[in-house]
């Protein structure tokens, strides 16, 4: 999140009606609310809502799903931690570490457990680092919540991330300033930084010899079809990439929300395999 982002969140959420409903989906968690809902709650008129949640939903605090003629919406908890991870990123002097255990409380559950503070490193690999796995590493470090740290890495990058991909990651709130094709080799020195998990992302990366990583991270395969291989018009072919998008964040909700001080290795590699197969009927394995 940059600056203007932060701005853009703060401001929708100084707004009395604003603040109220955000703390309304928060308290709704996974269920949500429809807007006919939150309008009842909080006896403010449906036009008026449908304002209110449409600035949310523009600072990346509101998501929502479509649910035949209507539209149920979510308090966007990875965006509130992107903005605490903004607001806090010279914490103590320049030392974030000591303030990611405020991020992860966003996840607390309404006994205020926290999840754990240890911060997992999960790296996605593919063969141009271009698309998909650099999706992934956006989407892991949003729905991460500061207890998942995103990685991505090709094993012939492209030199340059691919404008489609750079294009829906910006429709979706995301901050594409930092990002780059980079080697996989990079990741596999004695100076880099320690993996958890390692998940390819295209058929071709997982096929590779991979460098060796420090640590032995559990690994997993999560090939999805290359949304830079359709061939289309402009629309079809930024379709694709919001599929693709959709995809990879539905399979991290369900990776970052695994029970894992709960899980052996192998009912944890059981439960990453079954991630990875996740709508394996409409992937062809194309590699990006």
């Amino acid at each position: 999140m940059n600056k203007d982002q932060a701005i853009t969140a703060l401001a929708a959420l100084s707004q009395g009606t604003r603040l109220d409903v955000f703390r309304l989906l928060v308290k709704a968690g996974d269920a949500g609310m429809l807007s006919g809902e939150l309008g009842t709650a909080l006896d403010v008129r449906p036009n008026t809502m449908s304002a209110n949640l449409s600035v949310l939903h523009s600072a990346g605090l509101v998501r929502n799903t479509r649910e035949g003629r209507a539209i149920r919406y979510f308090a966007d908890m990875a965006g509130m931690g992107r903005l605490l991870a903004f607001l806090t990123e010279d914490c103590c002097g320049g030392r974030p570490d000591l303030c990611r255990s405020m991020i992860a409380d966003i996840s607390c559950t309404d006994k205020g457990t926290s999840m754990p503070n240890r911060t997992y490193n999960v790296l996605f690999l593919c063969t141009g680092n271009s698309a998909r796995s650099l999706i992934a590493e956006e989407v892991m470090n949003r729905e991460g919540l500061g207890r998942f740290r995103g990685f991505s890495a090709g094993s012939r990058p492209t030199g340059a991330p691919n404008p489609h991909a750079i294009r829906v990651l910006k429709a979706n709130n995301h901050d594409t300033d930092h990002l780059r094709s980079k080697s996989w080799d990079e990741f596999g020195g004695p100076d880099a930084p320690k993996m958890d998990f390692v998940f390819t992302v295209c058929d071709n990366a997982a096929n590779e010899e991979c460098p060796f990583w420090p640590g032995q991270p559990v690994s997993a395969h999560w090939g999805l079809p290359d949304p830079a291989a359709v061939d289309g018009t402009e629309a079809e072919v930024g379709l694709a990439f919001a599929e693709t998008y959709r995809k990879l964040r539905n399979r991290i909700s369900i990776f970052v929300n695994l029970p894992l001080d709960t899980l052996d290795g192998f009912a944890l590699q059981n439960r990453l395999d079954d991630i990875g197969k996740t709508g394996a009927l409409e992937s062809d394995g194309t590699p990006a």
